[in-house]
Order: C-alpha cells, then structure tokens, then sequence
C-alpha cells in the first residue's frame, strides 16, 4: 500500500552546536517521504517556488516517492531559520517565511484521493481538513488504512476549533509533550493522552524527544526510549522522519491494530535516530536497507528483556 502525505517542502537555515547549515533541503513532507520511501510508494502533495531546486529531490524519485503533486508557483519557496540550545532538545525560531506556502490549497488528484494510509503533516488544520474531505472515503467506516496527522502550539493556540474538527477525523495524532499537554489545558501527560483520545483519534503518539515516545490507545500504553545516537547534528525533521517510519511501516505490513502500532512506533524511532546524525535530509539520502535492519534488531535488543 501506498502512503499519501500533504506538507511542506521548504529551506532551512539551521544552526546547532555541531554547525550550521543554510538553505538547507528541508519540509514536513520531504522528511516524511524520506523515511517513508523505505517501507512503501509515496505521494507527496505541497508546493515550492520558482526558486526551488527540483534536482534535489532526484533521490527520492529513485525511492519510489512521487513528487508530480508537488505544485510549482512563481515567488519563493517557504523558508524557516531556527537555533537549536546545547541540549537539542530546546529550539528557538529565528525567522519564518511562508512565501508561496501562504494560502497553499491543495488539490487531490483522482489517484491520491484513493490512497488508505494518510499522513497530514504540521498544516493549518482547515487545510488538513479540506484534503479529507477531497479523499471522502477516509470517513467510511470499516475501510482499511490509517490517517494520521500532527500540528503544533501556533495551531493550538490560534485555531484550536478548527483543529479539534480535524482531530474528530483522524485515527492517530502525533504531537510532542508540551504540545499535548497544551491541547487539553492539562500538566499530567497521562491525563493529557486519554482526554485527546476523547476528541476522536484512537491513538495517540506524544514524542518526548531524546526521551522516547508514547502510544496511547483506549485499551493499552506503550512506551520506548529513543535510540542512543553518540553524535546529535541537527534534530530538525526528526518528528516527521518518525512519522514516516511509522506510517511507512503500517502501510508495509497492511496491518492497523494495537500490536502494529507497536512496532510502527520502533520503526518511527530507529527513522528519526538516523535523521539527527547530519544536516538536512543528507542521513537519509545516504541511508540503505542493511543500516535500518541492523538498528532495528540492535534497538530490539535493547528494549526487550
């Protein structure tokens, strides 16, 4: 099965006590699609500017990733800056540029709009929203798939009925820790996890950084650390890397219950641990199948008694 994602494809500038690096090849969905593209095809809807480099994108093309969805528009591509604390865990904007992203509709062509497994990456919600309402059959009951999305604070806080009408629409929602916790007004992560489950999605999935991350559905918890990574380069990515390990994984398998969950969140977490050991997408560009299969039974070992 094939995996439809909807985000950004954009320039970073970012710099991290390891470096810097400017114009940078970044984006939610080219960070998705990076991961993703090891598990299954993917479709990629977004749009770039005229000043956008096409060629940059060739190594996912030769990945089984699709970019015709990608939407070509004269001005300049959406660029953000950042500035990342010696932890990394801790990052300040520096600037952010919409650019051509500003008002970005995005429409579905027939065969997206067939796609089962969907990822909404960090968008306005009335957007993630309209591309639901184009792929009608996400909303059947019984069909099989998984649609996933995530956001942040700028959604919570200035469109939050907006957001909680997408969440009523989607099987799992991936957030960070502090986000959760502000989505619900609420400081106990636990609580914050079974009272989003409220607002719709089955499953929640809260990253928690260089501390792992959490699954929560109605009947189980699960949590993993993350992977131990001795050089940490650039964690700009490394939530949407995750998200496409793990939706990569569960559209791989065919499988959606609680136990692929699971093993889609391990898949998600060895993705994102590759992500961090150098700028950009260049840890994942040069990634292959026998790094992923080592670190996935290295990290196996590690969390299994």
């Amino acid at each position: 099965m094939g995996i439809l994602v909807v985000g950004t494809v954009a320039f970073d500038s970012v710099k991290t006590p390891e470096g810097e690096a400017n114009d940078a090849i970044g984006g939610s969905a080219t960070y998705f699609s990076a991961a993703a593209s090891f598990y299954a095809p993917v479709d990629v809807i977004a749009v770039v500017g005229d000043d956008f480099p096409m060629a940059s994108l060739d190594f996912l093309r030769e990945r089984q990733v699709d970019v015709s969805g990608l939407e070509v528009k004269e001005g300049r591509t959406f660029r953000w800056a950042g500035e990342y604390a010696a932890n990394m865990n801790d990052r300040r904007t520096i600037d952010t540029q919409l650019n051509v992203f500003s008002g970005f509709k995005p429409v579905l062509a027939e065969r997206h709009r067939a796609h089962d497994h969907v990822f909404l990456a960090n968008l306005d919600p009335d957007v993630q929203r309209d591309v639901l309402t184009q792929a009608s059959h996400t909303d059947q009951p019984g069909r099989s798939g998984v649609v996933a999305c995530d956001t942040m604070d700028f959604w919570i806080e200035g469109q939050k009925a907006s957001l909680l009408s997408t969440l009523s629409r989607v099987d799992v929602l991936i957030i960070n820790d502090s986000e959760a916790l502000q989505l619900v007004d609420d400081h106990n992560l636990v609580r914050a996890a079974e009272r989003i489950l409220e607002l719709g999605p089955r499953a929640v999935v809260v990253k928690r950084g260089a501390h792992g991350a959490t699954l929560c559905t109605r009947d189980a918890w699960f949590g993993i650390p993350s992977y131990p990574v001795s050089t940490v380069v650039d964690p700009t990515g490394a939530g949407d890397s995750f998200a496409g390990g793990f939706m990569g994984y569960l559209a791989r398998s065919g499988e959606t219950g609680v136990g692929a969950l699971k093993r889609a969140m391990v898949h998600g977490s060895v993705m994102a641990s590759f992500n961090v050991e150098d700028f950009s997408v260049k840890r994942l560009e040069s990634l292959t199948e026998a790094e992923i299969s080592d670190r996935l039974d290295r990290f196996m070992e590690m969390i299994t008694p």
